[in-house]
């Protein structure tokens, strides 16, 4: 017998045996877990997207008041007197 055929034989066994009872409040309980499952996901996006928002801001406000497009000032190098 080759290894797949014993694996499908005991797969057939376990199928043929009896099957446990299902509990009653399955489907509420399996509801109930994906509700939360759902509002945590919710969560955690709005969160993200809340701080995504507030780095922009902060960002928005620093490149305002640094304005770093502009060249720094020209007093770093001695004035040229006297040529």
């Amino acid at each position: 017998m080759s290894r797949s055929s014993s694996r499908e034989d005991e797969v057939r066994r376990m199928l043929d045996g009896p099957h446990p009872q299902v509990p009653a409040d399955l489907a509420q309980r399996a509801a109930a877990r994906g509700g939360r499952l759902l509002r945590r996901r919710r969560f955690a996006r709005r969160l993200v997207l809340l701080v995504a928002f507030a780095a922009v801001i902060a960002f928005t406000v620093w490149a305002l008041k640094a304005q770093p497009w502009q060249l720094p000032p020209t007093e770093t190098t001695p004035p040229l007197d006297g040529w």
